[in-house]
């Protein structure tokens, strides 16, 4: 007969409905004996993950919180965490980061990324927890619908995949849950959770819209965070063509790309393009590119990020755009 699981105070406190949601999730996503890591920021979701988990499969995984260093407050935030896993018996190390310039955003996120991909390699985890959930997704699908982004921008994240410049599995146990919901697990352990000052800020487009969907009753968030799961395997099924296109039509040389663009669905097109152009060390951002596929299928030619495209019996040619004297 299996032992009852040990169930701290504050676990108590947390209603069991939510407890063994969050455990058959965690053991769909994570099966196996082996140890688990948490990203843990110490705002209210992140936290949320933490005692589900210390409620659900205690004695199994170890916490780690990255210090960006980008807000003073940052580093209070991750001792509070610290504290609380000690408190706990929870292993837990706080990860300091450097972030690079430039869109400093998704700098924070690749910094953060590979310090948590090292974490999980030196203590032997076997996956990393993040807690992403269904508001998360919902907000993101409509923010970028507001864009006119493509199925690319419009595609959710999964439950479970890879960290990003890694082979460690990455798993999102929460994305069933939503924020009222971890906010319920918050109020039932009452740790001082860490708020953000940026999620209150309104210069930021996904602060405006939480609030202005505040108040609307008639959206369905899990049904929205579905689609965005669905757009996920939209994406995929393009990337699948697109590499299949790539193999077929694309013939490549040191100092140029030979694309023989036939009948393939503009979306396929457009990937192909960019993929050309980034081999090439260009970056085409998404209405920069179908300005330039318009202009080629129209027989013309085009340059993009210093890449020039020209059109040659038939085939669409990407060569490095030539030096600015050597240019005719």
């Amino acid at each position: 007969m299996t032992a009852p699981r040990a169930r701290s105070p504050a676990a108590d406190a947390i209603p069991e409905a939510l407890i063994e949601r969050f455990s058959v999730t965690l053991g769909r996503l994570w099966p196996g004996d082996e140890r688990l890591g948490l990203a843990v920021s110490g705002g209210p979701d992140s936290l949320a993950m933490l005692l589900l988990a210390q409620a659900a499969v205690p004695g199994r995984f170890e916490v780690a919180s990255v210090d960006h260093g980008l807000r003073p407050e940052a580093a209070d935030e991750c001792a509070m965490v610290a504290l609380l896993c000690a408190e706990r018996g929870i292993p837990c190390e706080v990860l300091r980061v450097t972030v690079d310039g430039g869109n400093v955003q998704a700098a924070a996120r690749e910094a953060r990324y590979r310090a948590l991909a090292d974490w999980a390699d030196r203590r032997g985890l076997s996956a990393i927890a993040t807690a992403h959930h269904a508001d998360d997704q919902a907000e993101t699908l409509l923010m970028r619908l507001n864009r006119g982004s493509g199925v690319p921008g419009l595609a959710g994240v999964r439950e479970s995949g890879a960290m990003p410049g890694s082979a460690i599995p990455l798993i999102r146990p929460l994305l069933e849950f939503r924020r009222q919901e971890l906010g319920e697990v918050i109020e039932c352990a009452a740790p001082a959770a860490a708020q953000d000052p940026s999620n209150l800020d309104d210069k930021y487009d996904r602060v405006r819209l939480r609030k202005a969907l505040a108040g609307v009753d008639w959206l369905d968030v899990p049904s929205l965070a579905r689609s965005a799961t669905n757009l996920a395997d939209a994406d995929e099924a393009l990337a699948w063509a697109t590499e299949r296109e790539w193999s077929e039509r694309v013939a490549e040389s040191p100092d140029e790309l030979r694309y023989l663009r036939t009948d393939a669905p503009r979306a396929i097109v457009l990937r192909v393009a960019g993929r050309a152009i980034g081999v090439l060390g260009g970056q085409a951002r998404g209405s920069d590119l179908a300005r330039l596929i318009e202009r080629l299928e129209a027989g013309g030619s085009g340059n993009l990020a210093g890449v020039l495209v020209t059109v040659e019996r038939g085939q669409w040619v990407f060569r490095p755009e030539p030096p600015r004297g050597a240019r005719r």
